[in-house]
């Protein structure tokens, strides 16, 4: 045989052995999508678990972060996780009633923590983890929750009694507490995705929202809202949740590693928020 078929053999040989190391040395890549500006508490934490998780696994892991809906809106996120069109999110807790775990509505009650300390005495205990084990049978795994804050009242007109909010059209997320509680108001909620909200009370299709300080700000509300009550009658807090075919798909200690690196996110969110 000649030398070039040899030499052909040898080379076919060296790329059988050398393919698999190339594929090996290929980072894992984990989409982080989330609906909210990046000089936020959650768009911070993001970049915070990204810088965690790429230095604590040395290039093993690769973050990309996909901030203020670029990737997927609020309505479209948790079926794109599901899907595993995403490896990452941190949505509202609001969005596990419309996925049928409805015991997460509790969050939207009113008034129901009067500060930080009672808040966190749930998210970080057994309830906290509980209401997680509740995600595993939708092939999801809760990883951590993540403050944004209490909420506030926005219109353009002041709202210092329960009548003063009779008739406005309020933006809301989709939750069926957060709706009757606008229409014991008196006001008529309007589900919107955050996305939208700023064109939305531009044009006078709402006209108020309830939002913590940072996601008015951030999505420039304050530039279409003329007063605010500071009631914070309210929690918006986020889960970390991450697809559970890719959680599980992982090697044990990178697994670990990244869980590190949303334990020590969480805190440095918290931070930001309160």
């Amino acid at each position: 045989m000649s030398r070039k078929f040899w030499v052909a053999v040898q080379f076919g040989l060296l790329m059988t052995l050398v393919a698999p190391l190339a594929v090996a040395q290929q980072p894992i890549i984990i989409k982080f999508s989330h609906v909210v500006a990046v000089d936020t508490p959650k768009g911070k934490g993001a970049e915070q678990f990204k810088k965690h998780a790429e230095e604590r696994t040395k290039g093993r892991v690769k973050v990309e972060i996909y901030p203020n809906s670029t990737l997927f809106k609020d309505g479209e996120e948790m079926e794109a996780l599901q899907l595993g069109s995403v490896q990452m999110l941190a949505p509202s807790l609001a969005k596990f009633g419309p996925l049928g775990v409805k015991e997460f509505e509790v969050f939207d009650l009113p008034y129901i923590f009067d500060n930080y300390e009672e808040l966190h005495k749930v998210t970080s205990g057994p309830v906290g983890q509980k209401l997680f084990k509740k995600l595993e049978s939708k092939g999801i795994v809760g990883l951590a929750y993540w403050d944004n804050g209490f909420k506030v009242m926005s219109a353009n007109r002041p709202l210092k009694t329960p009548q003063d909010f009779k008739g406005l059209k309020m933006r809301i997320q989709s939750s069926k507490v957060l709706d009757q509680e606008m229409r014991d108001l008196g006001a008529i909620p309007q589900v919107t995705a955050l996305s939208e909200a700023y064109q939305a009370l531009q044009t006078g299709v709402v006209d108020g929202t309830e939002n913590p300080p940072s996601n008015l700000y951030t999505q420039r509300m304050h530039e279409v809202q003329k007063f605010v009550a500071v009631s914070n009658h309210g929690y918006l807090g986020y889960a970390v949740i991450v697809n559970r075919k890719f959680w599980d798909g992982l090697p044990a200690d990178l697994r670990a590693t990244l869980e590190g690196a949303v334990r020590d996110a969480t805190v440095f969110v918290n931070q930001i928020a309160k």
